[in-house]
């Protein structure tokens, strides 16, 4: 898979779950939507990862790592809760995000060698 099919994919992914997330919550917190903002900037830099814009796909991917460093928390918390669904929501997200990641890194990889 090509890193900007797999960067919007994680986009729509964290958009998703995140307003899910902040709908389905109790009292929700604009926290919540800290990965529906990711995914939204995601969405707007796919163009630029796609045509092969270095500083676009840089700017993806440290906002892919972000967003993943910063899943960890709500997950705890989720766990602590024993909440179900919070936990399938922030481990898919996660899941996603860790996917994009790798598959930049292969990409950056691959695009280095070939130099």
């Amino acid at each position: 898979m090509k890193s900007h099919l797999a960067s919007l994919i994680n986009a729509i992914v964290l958009i998703l779950l995140g307003s899910w997330a902040y709908l389905a919550s109790d009292d929700p917190s604009v926290t919540a939507l800290i990965p529906v903002f990711a995914g939204i900037i995601l969405l707007l830099l796919y163009k630029g990862v796609k045509a092969g814009n270095k500083v676009a796909g840089h700017i993806a991917v440290v906002i892919t790592l972000l967003i993943l460093a910063g899943l960890v928390k709500p997950l705890m918390g989720a766990l602590e809760r024993t909440d179900d669904m919070a936990i399938s929501r922030v481990g898919i997200m996660m899941l996603s995000s860790l996917y994009s990641l790798i598959i930049f890194i292969k990409e950056f990889i691959n695009l280095r060698r070939s130099k």
